[in-house]
């Protein structure tokens, strides 16, 4: 499995921000082709002092080719560029294969 990650600083309006992603931007990468799985929150916090971020979302993908297959499809992209009409505080985006651990 290949996880993609989406950190998100704190946005100028953060009611704009939950608004618009919900109702716009996550039914965008509903579409996306090879998306296993996806969840997202805007409750970030950190165990200690202040959360650097505001909303996290995460997407499972098989493998890294179809993350990549996915990003670039038309309906990657569309996600992509919808970004700047809702992260005014930007996003950091990663990208890593899970390894499973053992209980």
């Amino acid at each position: 499995m290949h996880k993609l990650l989406v950190l998100y600083p704190e946005p100028a309006d953060p009611d704009h921000f939950r608004d618009y992603y919900v109702t716009n931007h996550l039914p965008l990468v509903r579409q996306m082709p090879g998306l296993l799985a996806w969840r997202y929150s805007f409750d970030v916090a950190a165990t200690e002092g202040e959360a650097p971020y505001f909303a996290v979302f995460e997407a499972e993908f098989a493998d890294a080719a179809a993350m990549s297959a996915s990003r670039a499809s038309p309906q990657g992209r569309q996600v992509a560029a919808d970004v700047v009409n809702y992260a005014t505080g930007g996003a950091v985006v990663i990208h890593y294969p899970v390894q499973d651990g053992i209980v």
